[in-house]
C-alpha cells in the first residue's frame, strides 16, 4: 500500500518536495491532497503536480480521511498553529525546520504529538542524504579516531529577498541557515549537549541576526565552531577532524552529494527532477520521505535518526545563541 501524503501549503518548498515524492515508486508514496490558505492557489499546485483534491485551508485538509501523513511546508512562524492543527486531528506529521520559533513551542508541539498518539518529525532533510548515513557510519566504527573538532559554514548572500530581513515572518539566519550547522555538530556529537557556548553576532536594523559565529566546547576538550551569514558568500562545507583522520562534506554541506574521507572522494548524486526546482539538490528530500513511511510501516511514532529529543536540542541550542546575540521574536514573550 503506497503512503498517502497531503501537503500543507503550495509554495516553494512545497513544490520542490512533490517532485521529489516523484523520484519514489508510485506504489510507495502518493500525494492525494493539497491545502493553501487561497484555494486558487491549491487547485494550481494540484494541477501541476497532478494531485487529485486541493483544499482552500489547512482545515479542510486535516479532516481529510484519506492521508496517512501530512508535509508541513509554511514557514516557521506558523509551524506550531499547523502542527497542532493536524496531530489533534490525529494525523501524523512531517514538518519542516526550523520545527518551531523556540524551545517551548517545540515542546507544545511535541507535547501535543504523544498526547495523539501519532508519528512526528522535523524536517531536517540533510540526515537522510546517503552522505550523512556514510558519515554516521564512518564515526561508529571509529574510522577517523576520537573526533577533536567539527566546523561548519552556510553562508549565502539573500539579503536582497525581502523575508530574509523580515522578523514577523521569523527571518535570522540562525533559524534559517545556523540550523543546519547546528544540526550537522548535534549528529556529529550524537545528540550531546555542549559544555559551553559562545556566540557573537551583527544584527539588522529590523533585529533580525545578519551574521553569527558561534564555539561550542563539548566533554573531553571536543570542540566545534559554525558561521552563518545573510551577507556573504563562503564555500558551505563542513569539516570533521579526528585523531586518526578527517572527513569533508565539501561545498552545499546542507544537501551534500560527494564526501571526501582522508583526501579520497566519493559523489552520492540525487536523482534528476521532473520540474524545475526552487532550491538545489531539493530531489534529496525523498530520503527522509521513505524514512517517514518506513517509520509509518513499523508503527514508530517517532524516527531514531531525527528523535524528538534531537528537535529539542536544537531548538535549545538556537535559543541560547539567539539570546547571546540578542535577537528575539514576539512567540518569546507568549
Amino acid at each position: 500500500m503506497a503512503t498517502k501524503w497531503g501537503i500543507c501549503s503550495a509554495g516553494k518548498i512545497s513544490h520542490d518536495f512533490a517532485v521529489a515524492l516523484k523520484t519514489l515508486a508510485p506504489e510507495d508514496h502518493q500525494v492525494v491532497a493539497v491545502a493553501a490558505r487561497k484555494l486558487e492557489d491549491a487547485q494550481e499546485f494540484a494541477k501541476k503536480h497532478n494531485i487529485s483534491q486541493a483544499y482552500g485551508s489547512y482545515e479542510e485538509l486535516a479532516r481529510d480521511p484519506d492521508i496517512d501523513v501530512i508535509y508541513i511546508g509554511v514557514i516557521h512562524p506558523y509551524h506550531l498553529k499547523t502542527s497542532l492543527l493536524f496531530t489533534n486531528a490525529k494525523k501524523n506529521v512531517l514538518c519542516e525546520k526550523p520545527l518551531a520559533m523556540n524551545s517551548k513551542e517545540v515542546q507544545e508541539i511535541l507535547a501535543c504529538a504523544k498526547k495523539n498518539d501519532v508519528f512526528f518529525m522535523e524536517a531536517v532533510w540533510t540526515r537522510f542524504f546517503p552522505a550523512s548515513v556514510e558519515i554516521r557510519r564512518l564515526l561508529a566504527q571509529g574510522e577517523v579516531g576520537e573526533v577533536k573538532l567539527v566546523k561548519a559554514d552556510f553562508c549565502v548572500p539573500v539579503l536582497h529577498v525581502p523575508r530574509s530581513t523580515q522578523k514577523e515572518l521569523g527571518a535570522g539566519a540562525i533559524l534559517d541557515l545556523g540550523i543546519y550547522c547546528v544540526q550537522f555538530i548535534c549528529m556529529v556529537f550524537n545528540g550531546e549537549k555542549p559544555e559551553c557556548i559562545q556566540a557573537m553576532g551583527v544584527c539588522l536594523d529590523t533585529g533580525v541576526d545578519e551574521t553569527v559565529v558561534v564555539t561550542l566546547k563539548f566533554s573531553r576538550n571536543r570542540m566545534a565552531v559554525f558561521t552563518c551569514s545573510y551577507s556573504v558568500q563562503l564555500r558551505n562545507e563542513a569539516l570533521i577532524v579526528g585523531t586518526k583522520g578527517t572527513i569533508r562534506v565539501p561545498e552545499h554541506m546542507w544537501c551534500p552529494t560527494s564526501l571526501e574521507v582522508n583526501g579520497k572522494e566519493t559523489q552520492y548524486p540525487v536523482p534528476e527532477p521532473y520540474l524545475p526546482l526552487n532550491f538545489i539538490n531539493s530531489t534529496g528530500m525523498r530520503y527522509e520521505a521513505e524514512e517517514v513511511r518506513q517509520c509509518l510501516l513499523k508503527g514508530l511514532k517517532e524516527n531514531a535518526v531525527m528523535s524528538h529529543a534531537d528537535s529539542l536540542l536544537l531548538a535549545e541550542l538556537e535559543d541560547k545563541i539567539r539570546r547571546q546575540v540578542g535577537v528575539t521574536y514576539s512567540q518569546d514573550f507568549q
